[in-house]
């Protein structure tokens, strides 16, 4: 039931404009976090699940890196948002870091 229910979050966020960058940014982070909760491998969830992320972004022409290098700001946000299931911190968190591909 969980893959189902994060298929049925990926196609949500497939329907949202690209230039909403809230949705995105909400959709984002809710498909995060039930990742996170589902979290299927031993090792390596939290770099997978950035990862996966990033490449939804990608789908829309934009960059998301939710491990900039050498940013503690970043980290404790992304770690307090996943281990304490807060979409309100993910949210923010993504929206935030979220940049055209234009821009970068």
């Amino acid at each position: 039931m969980g893959f189902k229910y994060i298929d049925s979050l990926i196609e949500d966020y497939k329907l949202i404009k690209k230039e909403n960058l809230n949705d995105i940014a909400g959709k984002l982070a809710e498909i995060l976090d039930s990742v996170n909760y589902l979290h299927p491998f031993r090792e390596g969830n939290g770099r997978t699940q950035r990862e996966f992320i990033r490449l939804f972004a990608l789908e829309k022409d934009l960059n998301l890196n939710l491990s900039p290098p050498d940013n503690k700001s970043v980290y404790e946000r992304y770690m307090k948002g996943t281990i304490e299931s807060d979409y309100k911190i993910l949210t923010e968190l993504i929206y935030e870091l979220i940049t055209s591909k234009k821009e970068s």
